[in-house]
């Protein structure tokens, strides 16, 4: 459950704001207390498989006792090259994957940048460094589900007792973003702790949020309390497998945030641009060991 703070008020507009086409004017989110109920749904791995069947060499293989598989000589094609190939190709994409387990062995050597550490929720220590590469910033902490911005069917005053229609980003259109469409995330409102603006981190910027097996790609859409760290949007939740009521969802723990630096989506909204360029920073992030 969230539970609003008026200290914040004043903070959002600055914030994020700078990088947007226009000026955002909204209030941050709530803060957030600690208890948190449901739990994660986490994917299968994939299956695949195949086989090749060999025909025997006839009598003089028989009478050679040669127990080997035909390679189809005599024939104007067999398996060929072409067959051969194929095995390495998967291969080799197989070790170029985006894939939970590479980029959160990547994210597990931590150069702190933040000059303290956050809470994961009001009235909790202050465990949680921010880390850096040359390529991003990330940590490692909880999920809030933050349902502010533009009211829909499971975003609004009735579903989120602590719902503000605001965030600190806008779309391109000019409007608060859809938490429950929109995969976002949220990070700390600057401070002396720590100040995203320097570390290359602004409204658009793409991350990666990693969850069990799932890995998500999500914008910078709002920012928080100064003190706090680990929220996601509804939409965000939802496609980890994480319950998104924002009531009653979330996860207490397990999540990696990866916000990739100096990167944005001009356009916010556009989930698929996200996606692409997630998938190509994220290729770089595991490249640059």
């Amino acid at each position: 459950m969230r539970v609003p703070s008026l200290t914040l008020a004043a903070a959002g507009a600055a914030l994020i704001a700078p990088a947007l086409p226009a000026p955002a004017t909204a209030v941050p989110p709530a803060e957030r207390v600690a208890a948190r109920e449901g739990s994660a749904a986490h994917d299968g791995g994939a299956t695949h498989g195949g086989g090749t069947a060999g025909a025997a060499r006839g009598e003089v293989a028989a009478r050679r006792g040669d127990a080997a598989p035909s390679r189809g000589a005599g024939r104007p094609e067999g398996p060929g090259r072409a067959g051969k190939a194929a095995p390495d190709e998967r291969t080799r994409r197989a070790g170029d994957a985006v894939t939970a387990a590479r980029l959160l062995a990547r994210a597990g050597r931590c150069t702190r940048i933040s000059r303290g550490r956050y809470r994961t929720d009001a009235g909790r220590p202050a465990t949680v460094p921010v880390c850096g590469t040359r390529d991003a910033v990330f940590w490692k902490a909880d999920l809030d589900i933050d349902c502010d911005g533009r009211p829909t069917a499971r975003c609004n005053r009735r579903t989120d007792p602590v719902f503000a229609p605001a965030t600190a980003v806008l779309g391109s259109d000019g409007r608060r973003l859809n938490a429950e469409t929109l995969p976002y995330i949220v990070v700390p409102a600057p401070s002396r702790r720590w100040d995203h603006r320097a570390s290359g981190v602004r409204g658009g910027s793409v991350a990666a949020v990693v969850y069990g097996d799932r890995v998500r790609y999500a914008v910078v859409g709002d920012t928080g309390p100064r003190d706090l760290i680990g929220e996601a949007s509804y939409a965000t939740a939802r496609a980890l497998g994480i319950r998104p009521d924002p009531r009653s969802g979330g996860v207490s723990s397990g999540v990696t945030y990866i916000v990739f630096r100096d990167s944005r989506i001009t356009a916010v909204e556009n989930r698929e641009a996200a996606v692409a360029e997630g998938e190509r920073l994220a290729r770089r992030f595991l490249a640059r060991h």
